[in-house]
């Protein structure tokens, strides 16, 4: 089967998951509407419930904002799609950099984020010069928007207000434009594919997301009360039972939803799902299941570093109260793992293949 699947066309492939995906899709999302139709006539379930299926709804839109993004920038050809993921990377900065506090002497090195450091970047990547897109951020404009604000003559707050844009710059700009470098790798034999690594990445790690959602909320909904103390936990039989009982998370004052067990459980998932994709990418089996397991790892735990920036912040969400240009969240709030696993996959395909 996997054989037949690597012998198909680019064009064949492309058909098939389309199909796929997007009738998965439908299916899935024509359900939750119409639980949630039935709810709002006739309620039958308590607050709780109702709350799952609203964080459900979320995550839905989440995967068809990406599934959609990756679709386009497959019809629109390698320049579109790094024009396109350019404007996200410009859009998520924006909302990292509004809900943080910048001053006027801040202009000159936000000037120089947006229209300079951004625009080149992604100019580094449609270019494919890979020795240098790497490090221009992280060495050049590190030391360099230092520089622009020390020209503006405001040292209150130097450090502070530096290492924020640094840290927005990085992660908005530095990991989203790895997205779009996967469409230039080179592999033997897998030319004019290259976009079912990025479609392999986001698929994959929206996995683990939406299999961590689920199962914690199902550990949420049977968690004894905070006070209860460890002898309250439910002990049951079974090795699943026991793997999934109600546990306590690993970082409350950040993340209340981050335990070790759905953590688990969707790295294993999705990295099984990442191998099941293997027939798309120039991996094989096992192969796929490591580079799905990494992307997880980068993703998940870059999910919770987010976190703690909004929690730092005081916010629930990204975006201007709250609310981005794709609905309940903001544009952050979609992307933050990818932006994490995203250079992570990339130096690590192309360390291990040389490409």
């Amino acid at each position: 089967m996997e054989s037949f699947l690597r012998n198909l066309s680019a064009t064949q492939q492309v058909a098939a998951l389309f199909v796929f995906v997007f009738g998965l899709l439908a299916i899935v999302s024509t359900a939750a509407f119409l639980l949630t139709l039935r709810e709002r006539r006739q309620p039958v379930h308590g607050e709780l419930w109702q709350e799952e299926l609203r964080h459900f709804r979320s995550l839905l839109r989440t995967t068809w904002f990406m599934v959609v993004i990756f679709w386009i920038g497959w019809a629109l050809g390698d320049t579109v799609a790094t024009v396109l993921f350019a404007l996200i990377a410009f859009l998520a900065l924006r909302e990292f950099i509004t809900l943080s506090p910048t001053r006027r002497g801040d202009h000159r090195s936000l000037l120089l984020a947006f229209f300079a450091v951004l625009p080149i970047q992604f100019m580094l990547v449609a270019t494919a010069r890979f020795n240098f897109f790497t490090v221009f951020i992280p060495v050049y404009v590190f030391f360099a928007l230092p520089v622009a604000s020390a020209l503006a003559d405001d040292p209150s707050h130097f450090l502070e207000r530096n290492a924020k844009l640094q840290w927005g710059i990085m992660v908005c700009v530095y990991g989203l434009s790895h997205v779009p470098a996967l469409l230039l790798l080179s592999f033997p034999g897998y030319e004019g594919k290259n976009a079912f690594l990025v479609f392999f990445l986001v698929a994959t790690v929206q996995t683990c997301m939406l299999v961590q959602h689920l199962i914690n909320r199902r550990l949420s909904a049977t968690a004894p009360p905070a006070d209860a103390g460890p002898e309250a936990l439910p002990v049951r039989g079974g090795l699943v039972r026991q793997l999934l009982r109600p546990r306590a998370p690993i970082a409350p004052h950040i993340s209340r939803s981050f335990n070790w067990a759905s953590w688990g459980v969707g790295m294993a998932v999705a990295s099984f799902v990442g191998a099941l994709l293997s027939f798309i990418t120039p991996f094989r089996f096992w192969q796929a299941f490591t580079a799905a397991l990494v992307a997880c790892v980068a993703g998940s735990m870059g999910h919770l570093v987010m976190k703690a920036l909004k929690r730092d912040r005081g916010i629930p969400n990204w975006g201007r109260k709250g609310v981005g240009i794709t609905g309940a969240n903001g544009l952050l709030d979609r992307v933050d793992a990818l932006c994490f696993a995203a250079p992570i996959f990339f130096h690590s395909v192309r360390w291990y293949f040389d490409a």
